[in-house]
Order: structure tokens, then C-alpha cells, then sequence
């Protein structure tokens, strides 16, 4: 499905949003208390500073008394002191928390990803699930280990320095809270503006993110076919887009920045005036409206500075939809609550009992259509017939990758769907004819599929599969990073060790999706024997292509358009199947050098 058509919750506020944050927070209930206990005492110290200001000019400078100033002083610098202590702690335990809980929503999201079938990514941009991984994380963030703190530290100066106001002059508290309607309502409007802009910003960033993942990993084909000026161009689109909508949402912060400074400092100086006047008059002392002044500023920079995080939590709260999204996917491939157990010892019988099976992204094409298939234990059955037949759909339905429409697909006697698809997949190796080398090392790469295997297995299973050849000319040998996509080996040397890594997980079931395609001639046939050896005692079903593969199959069976049209061994099949004897004598044929005898004229 397109990024846009992920389920969306239904609209709540922000801080709603953000709340479901809190299950994140509560296994460190404790690092939560050590930073709330810090900000209360970093607020309790700026606030005192307030007090300590008018001792100072009230005793110190009104009464000329030297040893009543230092005390002051003295006094003011003791609270400065506690207060850096408790800065200090408060940013330490809050920024650890940000860090925290991005970490474990990472990690959790990743693992949903995990359990989610190739249904899902098949219809959704990889690039795009990226950038909600690692972008909006980290604007979660900077919420949780910077904005949250300044937020709530914000909330007990504003509170504290109202107080403290009323304390020193309740006239003059009357004006501040006069001005106080007045800001409200533009954090409102421009709070919701800013909102909806995150949200359509962080989908713009999705989508440059997806087109430079899916152009880099094809950059070989990119400059194959001169194609760069015009991925240049639709690049510059895409950048230029996520620019716009940027500043329309840098723009309406601005503004709720800007609105909040005027009206708030606005109201600063109304205060300077008319405390000024009572000053003069003696209805205050010099060192009262100090500490008012002090006080009213507090309150002014924590409404400014709520106003300027309220946009932070405004974006975080989109980003927090957008992860939120694909927590709420749900997988369509799943455990069912009481998984029938896959029989032990493994028999390795395969049987497709008339399959109907469409893909979720062409509903209305058959990729399968009442199919039938049969394999025993030890079996080695070929699959062969034209492109689109559904030979690669049956190793995906076997592999559980999708579930069919009608009919079942089962292993030793049990229905797929019944069973744990982790159970299955343990029960199947598989070897693509696009072999898949993971940027690691070849030990690594080798024990994809046990990864408790000994070196020493690693080793023989390389031997098996004719790699040590090459991995012994590596630079480390087997401690040898392979590149992105194995891109430092030939395409032979890492179908030789997808090989490998088959043979070293020692599964009962092999699918080989035509496991040789892309050797050449010397190669083919040492691995050819390789896999003779892994095969024996095992269930087998090949995708092949050639029929250097197919002549080795106790059994082919021959799909056209989604249904096995003929069945037989390959001399049977040249006689009784046309269709058989026209792939033999244009594909089969020109991979072996010459044609079956009576291909052609049975074409």
C-alpha cells in the first residue's frame, strides 16, 4: 500500500499523541523521579534568586550597609550554586531518558517490521519506512530529552513566578494576568498550524528518502542507462517540496513566536510603567519592583519559551502519528493463538492441494489457479514453464510468505496456516537464482541460517559448495567484509556462497530457484555435484531454467498460467507436451549447447 494509505489513528491532540510515549517511560520510573527532583529544585532556585535580588537592593544598597551586602550576596551566590548542581542533574537524567526510551521505540518498531509479510513492503516504499525509523525518532527525541524538560521546568517558573508576584505586589499581578488571554489564543491557532505542517513535512522528508534509497541501491543501473540528469531533477522535486512545506511551517512557528514576544514583553514594559510610578510615589520599595520586574520577566520567557515547545511537541506529535502508524499494522502472516507443532523428526513432504492464490497488489490476475502438487519425502521435483507461470509463487507460499485464497499448502500432513510460519521456515532452505549477500563477512553471510555454526562448519560448508576457492584469495579470507550486497564478488562467487549457506543449515526441505544460473561451465559442474550430495535424503523442489538441472529431477512438473498442464520425467515430457518441448528447444537448449533430440518437431 502507498505510504498514504497506512491506518491512521483517529484525531486526538498532541498531548494525547505524546502520552502513549508514557508506556516507554514507566520501566524507568526511577531516572524519571531523579530528573523531576532536579527540575523542582532548578525551578525553586531561579525563582529564589528573585528574593535574594530584593535583599540585595532593599538591605544592601537602600540601607548603605556593607555586611548586610555581603550577606545578600552571599545568600544569592549559595542558591546560584545549588541551582547549576541541580541543571546539571536535570539535563543529565532527562536527556538519558530521550535517549532511552528513542532507542527501545526504535527497536521496537524495527521488530513489528520484522513480523511484517513482503505483502506489506511490497506495496510500501522501503525509503519512506526509513525516514519514519530514524527522522521521526529523533525528533521524538529531541521532545522527550530537551523540549518535555523545558516544558515542565517552563510550567513551574510560570506558576512560581505568579506567585511570587502576588506575593510582592497583587496590583500589579492584576495586569500580568490581564495580558494573559491575550496569548492564549495565538498559541492555539498557529499550535494546530504548525501541527498539521510537521505532519505533511515529515511525509515530504519520506519521500526523499525513499527515492535516494531505491537510486543508490540502483546506481549501477542509474548510470547503465544515462538516467542521471533525470534522477538528478526528480531528486531537486522532491527536496524542493519538503523545502516548501518546511517553510511554510518554520513561517507559522515564527509567527507564534513572534506574537507571544510582543504581547508578553509588551506587557513587561506596562508593568516597568506603572511600578515605576508606585516606586515613586512609596507604595513599593525600589527593590520590591526589582524582584516584580525579575518575576514578570520569568513569567514572560516561560510563556515564550512554552510557546516556541509547544511547535516542538506539535511536530513531535506528528512524527509520534507516523510511527504509531506502523506500529497499528497488523501482519496478514501470523501464529495462530494455538499453533499446530510440525511433526518430529521431519518427513520433508510438500503437498499443494488445490491452490487458488491471487497477490494483495494484483487482485485480479490468478498467480495461482487450482494447482495441485504432490511431493514425497525425499522427492526431487523441477518446476519449469514460461515466465509469470507461478513457479516462484509456489516457494512463497510455501515459505508462508502469503497465505492462499482457496485450498492449502501443506508440510509433513499440517495446513501452513495452522502452524507458526517461524516453525515452517525452519523446515526450508532456500537458494535464489538473485543470491543475497548481506554487507558483512563470509562467515557471517555463511551462517545466516545457524548462526551458532563452528568456523570449522562454516568452512566445510564452503568446501561443499566449491567457495573456499575464492574466499581463500580474500584479503581476510573469511574474515572478509563482502560490500554492500556482496558488490566485492563476481555473481557466481555469491551464488556459491547462498550455496553454502543452505548447506549449512542442513534444513530437510531445499527450494533451489535455478541455484547454478549464474556460473559458468567449470563451476556449474563442481557445484552440480556439491548439490547432488546436499540433495541426497532430502525433499527438493527447483525452479529451473536449464536442462542440465531438470534431467537430475526425479519428477517435472510443467505450470502455465498458473496450473501444472503436464507432469513426467523429461524424455516423457518431449513426447507428451508441447508446450515442454518448446521451452526445451529455446531455453534448455541454449543453455546446454545442443537441442533434445525431437524438440523441434514437437514445438
Amino acid at each position: 500500500m502507498p505510504p498514504d494509505s497506512l491506518p491512521r489513528p483517529s484525531p486526538v491532540t498532541a498531548l494525547k499523541t505524546l502520552a502513549r510515549i508514557g508506556a516507554y517511560l514507566s520501566p524507568y520510573r526511577r531516572e524519571v523521579a531523579y530528573a523531576a527532583v532536579a527540575l523542582l529544585i532548578a525551578a525553586g532556585a531561579v525563582l529564589a534568586v528573585g528574593q535574594g535580588l530584593k535583599s540585595v537592593i532593599d538591605h544592601g544598597f537602600g540601607a548603605a550597609d556593607g555586611a548586610e551586602l555581603d550577606r545578600a550576596l552571599a545568600l544569592m551566590l549559595a542558591v546560584v550554586v545549588v541551582m547549576a548542581f541541580a541543571t546539571y542533574a536535570r539535563f543529565y537524567f532527562v536527556s538519558w531518558l530521550g535517549e532511552r526510551v528513542t532507542a527501545d521505540l526504535r527497536r521496537d518498531v524495527f521488530d513489528h517490521l520484522l513480523r511484517l509479510p513482503p505483502e506489506f513492503f511490497e506495496m510500501t516504499r522501503t525509503g519512506e519506512v526509513i525516514s519514519r525509523l530514524t527522522n521521526d525518532t529523533t525528533m521524538l527525541q529531541t521532545v522527550i530529552g530537551s523540549s518535555a524538560s523545558m516544558a515542565v521546568r517552563n510550567l513551574l517558573l510560570l506558576v512560581g513566578g505568579l506567585a511570587m508576584l502576588a506575593f510582592t505586589s497583587t496590583k500589579l499581578t492584576l495586569l500580568v494576568l490581564f495580558g494573559v488571554p491575550l496569548v492564549v489564543p495565538p498559541i492555539i491557532l498557529f499550535g494546530r498550524r504548525v501541527r498539521k505542517l510537521a505532519r505533511a513535512s515529515q511525509d515530504r522528508v519520506g519521500d526523499v528518502g525513499a527515492y535516494l534509497d531505491e537510486a543508490l541501491h540502483e546506481i549501477r543501473t542509474v548510470q547503465a542507462y544515462g538516467h542521471e540528469a533525470e534522477d538528478r531533477g526528480r531528486f531537486a522535486d522532491r527536496v524542493e517540496d519538503a523545502f516548501a512545506t518546511a517553510r511554510q511551517r518554520v513561517r507559522q512557528r515564527a509567527l507564534l513566536i513572534a506574537a507571544v514576544i510582543f504581547l508578553v514583553f509588551g506587557a513587561v514594559g506596562v508593568i516597568l510603567w506603572v511600578g515605576g510610578h508606585d516606586v515613586v510615589a512609596g507604595r513599593i520599595t525600589g527593590g520590591q519592583l526589582s524582584a516584580f520586574v525579575f518575576y514578570a520577566v520569568i513569567v514572560a520567557s516561560s510563556v515564550g519559551t512554552l510557546s516556541e515547545v509547544f511547535g516542538d511537541v506539535q511536530r513531535a506529535a506528528g512524527a509520534s502519528e507516523r510511527l504509531f502508524e506502523l506500529l497499528a499494522v497488523e501482519p496478514a502472516i501470523r501464529a495462530p493463538a494455538d499453533p499446530v507443532a510440525l511433526p518430529s523428526p521431519a518427513r520433508g513432504t510438500v503437498a499443494l492441494d488445490d491452490v487458488t492464490f491471487h497477490y494483495p497488489s494484483r487482485p485480479g490476475a490468478a498467480a495461482l489457479e487450482g494447482l495441485t502438487l504432490d511431493v514425497g519425502a525425499g522427492e526431487k521435483v523441477a518446476l519449469v514453464g514460461p515466465s509469470g507461470a507461478g513457479k516462484t509463487t509456489v516457494f512463497q507460499l510455501l515459505l508462508r510468505f502469503y497465505d492462499p485464497q482457496a485450498g492449502a499448502v501443506r508440510i509433513d500432513g499440517v495446513d501452513l496456516r495452522r502452524a507458526d510460519p517461524a516453525a515452517v521456515r525452519q523446515r526450508l532452505a532456500l537458494v535464489p537464482q538473485d543470491p543475497v549477500v548481506f554487507a558483512a563477512s563470509v562467515l557471517e553471510n555463511v551462517r545466516y541460517g545457524r548462526p551458532d555454526a563452528t568456523e570449522a562448519e562454516v568452512r566445510a560448508a564452503c568446501d561443499a559448495a566449491f567457495a573456499s576457492e575464492f574466499i581463500e584469495r580474500l584479503p581476510e579470507r573469511y574474515g572478509s567484509f563482502l560490500g554492500e550486497r556482496g558488490v566485492r564478488l563476481s555473481g557466481g562467487q555469491r551464488q556459491r556462497l547462498a550455496i553454502a549457506r543452505a548447506i549449512l543449515a542442513d534444513r530437510p526441505i531445499l527450494l533451489l530457484d535455478e541455484a547454478t544460473s549464474a556460473l559458468d561451465a567449470e563451476s556449474e559442474r563442481t557445484v552440480q555435484l556439491a548439490l547432488e550430495r546436499l540433495m541426497t535424503g532430502r525433499t527438493v523442489l527447483i525452479i529451473a531454467h536449464r536442462l542440465a538441472t531438470v534431467r537430475h529431477a526425479d519428477r517435472i512438473a510443467v505450470l502455465d498460467r498458473g496450473r501444472i498442464v503436464a507432469a513426467g520425467t523429461h524424455d516423457r515430457l518431449l513426447l507428451d507436451s508441447p508446450l515442454y518441448a518448446r521451452l526445451a528447444a529455446l531455453q534448455f537448449a541454449a543453455g546446454d549447447g545442443a537441442v533434445p533430440d525431437g524438440a523441434i518437431g514437437l514445438q
